[in-house]
């Protein structure tokens, strides 16, 4: 936002906005992140219980007066963007502000935290506690409220219900041992490692949302169940299926316990080393074909996002140069490019109890940042970023690279260590002959990355420079259209005349690669129109047989006018 849609912004919420989802504060430097966690999880689940999309703390105003002050809270801005990580940290699930806004009038300085509402289902909580308002009064989030919103979603989540025949006894003992150990890495600063592990398992297992008052749900028994457990939720399958594609071909399927099992399909996938050369060094850069953080989280997601009603298994199919993850259901709430530049997190989950519960339990990091998160891994691999296929309305497929597609993109992610997340975003599209917005095309151009003429853009000359492709690189570049007429008029010197055969001899090898044939002709028709114009050359055959040559009274001076 610009500051005069910011200074509308403030005045609306000053004036209008509700007490329940704003907080005024003056606020300076000293004003603490504990302070301001309780307020995010405050604001956040009002948000969620008011049904708005956002909520606001806002430093630089008096919070009885309603009247702009100032705010000396981390002036540079680094610190100040610094705290959206903080807050993440501390917060369960790990989420943080959408954005943080300046406003600066009259020497005046008023920060804007953009808080999103708490999702259908989940309420946020800070360091362990809930918070909540009361008028203006910052206070624990009472019971009715938190019920209030983790019954939003019970009664419609698959993941949620209870499995009225299974008991603690369907659940893997290792699987159980592996969650104590994840719920006290995730909660370390909450509880110390004796106090959980004092927790009898029942206890434990409603603690990490896994069992609602004791009672096994289907959660429970997707991410801890033995693996004859499955047959209790039948007819919904519990499964993961790996499938080798290619010259040698092989498959095997997974059921419960997931919290296990997940790493057991990672085993499965063939990781080896590839050898990347940076330009001017004599040894190569080896990565993993696969990252492994980068496939559980794909696979985590997959897990959380099945719509399990439809009776559908989740497939990992391994290429040879890529690995496509498919889970039945559509997108729940937006599309994926909503998520890539990590702006948007869901207000409503497939399972919010299960996502819930793989959170505790350490398996999803953040809710709604996986896709981002897996995205700035691989281009810090130098690999094509994710792709995913909706052409099914039915499921979604994520298509993780473990390939190089075009070199010159690698390189370019070797040698310009700054660029920014959008422009990597939009050369990837170029490396994969996907469409660009037009402001994305003027971008590029003006910071000469790519080159070509829409649709058939190429990266440029500044990355041929540091990749080994300059020989492609030059049969890729576009000459000027006086170079191929000039070219055409000394051919027609030398030899008296041309046909239209020879003529497009000479000129079709030199046009760039990324044209068409069709497209080379056109240009090739519209050098000779332009020719004859400017009475320079005439045809002496016909229109089907064509023969040129130069006309009488072409001079020096004529030439130059297809340089104009």
């Amino acid at each position: 936002m610009n500051q005069k849609e910011l200074k509308i912004l403030l005045e609306k919420l000053i004036t209008k906005w509700e007490n329940e989802v704003i907080e005024f504060k003056e606020a300076d430097d000293n004003f603490s992140i504990a302070e301001i966690g309780k307020y995010f999880s405050a604001l956040a689940n009002e948000a969620n219980l008011l049904d708005v999309e956002k909520a606001w703390l806002v430093f630089g105003v008096n919070n009885k007066t309603r009247k702009i002050t100032t705010t000396s809270f981390r002036n540079d801005r680094e610190r100040l963007e610094s705290t959206k990580n903080q807050i993440a940290k501390g917060t369960e699930p790990n989420i943080s502000f959408r954005n943080i806004y300046e406003f600066i009038e009259n020497n005046s300085r008023v920060i804007l935290f953009e808080i999103p509402s708490a999702p259908k289902g989940i309420p946020i909580s800070w360091n362990g506690f809930y918070y909540g308002r009361e008028g203006e009064s910052l206070v624990a989030l009472s019971i009715s409220k938190l019920d209030k919103i983790r019954q939003q979603t019970l009664a419609t989540d698959w993941s949620a219900q209870i499995v009225a025949n299974a008991t603690i006894a369907d659940l893997d003992e290792k699987a159980i041992k592996k969650a104590y150990d994840l719920f006290t890495l995730k909660h370390a600063n909450r509880f110390s490692a004796e106090e959980i592990a004092s927790w009898g398992v029942e206890t434990f297992l409603d603690r990490a949302k896994v069992t609602i008052d004791k009672k096994i749900t289907r959660t429970s028994i997707l991410l801890l169940g033995k693996p004859e457990s499955s047959a209790k939720i039948s007819p919904h399958p519990a499964q993961i299926t790996w499938k080798l594609e290619g010259q040698e071909r092989a498959y095997e399927h997974f059921g419960p316990p997931f919290l296990l099992n997940t790493t057991a399909v990672y085993q499965k996938i063939r990781n080896i080393q590839i050898r990347l050369l940076p330009n001017n060094e004599l040894l190569p850069y080896e990565v993993a074909k696969y990252d492994q953080k980068i496939i559980l989280e794909g696979l985590h997601n997959c897990i959380a996002h099945q719509d399990y009603t439809r009776n559908g298994r989740i497939n990992v199919i391994e290429k040879t140069d890529k690995l496509i993850f498919e889970n039945e259901g559509n997108f729940f709430e937006g599309k994926p490019e909503d998520y890539i530049f990590d702006e948007k997190m869901p207000r409503r989950y497939r399972n919010s109890f299960l996502i819930e519960a793989m959170v505790s339990l350490n398996m999803i990091d953040k809710m709604g940042y996986g896709i981002h998160k897996m995205n700035k891994e691989q281009a810090k691999r130098y690999f094509p970023l994710l792709d995913y296929d909706l052409s099914n309305s039915n499921a979604v497929r994520m298509i993780i690279y473990g390939d190089v597609i075009d070199p010159a993109y690698s390189k370019i992610l070797m040698e310009k260590t700054d660029l920014s997340f959008s422009d990597l975003f939009a050369l990837d599209r170029v490396q994969k002959k996907l469409p660009l917005l037009e402001e994305t095309i003027i971008n590029l151009k003006r910071k000469k990355l790519i080159e070509g003429r829409k649709p058939n853009f190429y990266i440029s000359s500044i990355v041929a420079e540091v990749t080994d492709k300059k020989a492609e690189y030059i049969r890729n570049r576009q000459q000027t259209s006086s170079h191929y007429m000039s070219l055409i008029i000394d051919y027609i010197k030398i030899h008296k005349k041309a046909t239209r055969k020879e003529i497009d001899s000479l000129i079709i090898g030199l046009l760039p690669n990324f044209l068409r044939e069709d497209q080379k002709i056109r240009k090739i028709d519209k050098f000779i129109i332009k020719l004859r114009e400017l009475n320079i050359i005439f045809n002496e055959g016909t229109r089907k047989n064509s023969l040129w040559r130069i006309c009488n009274n072409a001079s020096q001076k004529d030439n130059k006018k297809i340089k104009e």
